[in-house]
């Protein structure tokens, strides 16, 4: 990974500067075991290493909070479904990938690995990855336009590019999960101005987004709470949302 000329700073509540080995789940030192290849007494070191290498690349608080090992799209009630979808040949990309965790499970769910494409703007994190900014009609997304049956996203402002990405064709999904809370509000962060759905203006969005496109489609969005040091940096009333949008 390259570097910046000026080292990310530590000095914030989302860098966690003493990890233990508590920070990887059982799940997750397995699946680095088993799919990576590294042995069990190296997956500590090695995870530390190379969460200090990505966070001079960019201090996201996934990273800093190692929030990138936690298993939770296995957790999704829809895994399964969306092994099954892909090993029958349909094709999902995961947008915001980071170190590409997802793919990992999902391949080591059963899922063929050459119907998974994914996309990050951060170039350093990936290796074979579309690097792309969904807002730039140049990107390398474009080629993918009208191609994808399941889509994976982080920021709800992108919603409409993401589903302009769908195959149009009924049973097309977006899946993931969100920061947000639990009354819709407009928040400051250190990462910029952030607008945090509730379940209901979640909701009403995507349907504003139908009308707009002439689709429709069904939304399943729950909020959950967050664990441990999740609110270091949070408000009291921050959630997590799990959502899955469908177009009929």
């Amino acid at each position: 990974m390259s570097k910046p000329e000026e080292p990310q700073s530590t000095n914030v509540t989302w860098f966690q500067v003493k990890p233990t080995k508590d920070n990887i789940r059982p799940e997750t030192q397995r699946l680095l075991k088993t799919y990576s290849g590294i042995p069990l007494d190296q997956v500590f070191d090695h995870v530390v290493k190379v969460r200090n290498e990505a966070w001079e690349v960019h201090p996201y608080p996934c990273i800093g909070q190692f929030r990138f090992l936690e298993p939770s799209f296995t957790e999704l009630e829809e895994f399964d479904e969306v092994v099954e979808r892909l090993r029958k040949g349909q094709k999902l990309l995961d947008m915001a990938c980071c170190f590409g965790q997802t793919i990992c499970q999902l391949v080591d769910g059963g899922a063929p690995a050459e119907n998974i494409t994914s996309s990050d703007l951060q170039s350093d994190f990936i290796y074979k990855f579309l690097v792309a900014d969904i807002f730039d009609s140049s990107s390398a997304l474009v080629d993918m336009r009208g191609s994808i049956d399941m889509g994976m996203k982080e920021q709800v402002i992108v919603s409409k590019a993401v589903a302009a990405l769908l195959r149009p064709k009924p049973g097309s999904m977006i899946l993931g999960c969100q920061i947000r809370a639990v009354k819709d509000t407009e928040k400051v962060g250190p990462t910029g101005t952030m607008y945090r759905h509730d379940v209901e203006s979640f909701k009403k969005m995507w349907r504003e987004i139908g009308d707009d496109l002439g689709v429709t489609f069904t939304v399943d969005a729950k909020l959950k709470m967050l664990v441990g040091d999740h609110f270091l940096f949070h408000p009291d009333d921050t959630r997590r949302i799990w959502f899955v949008i469908r177009r009929e």
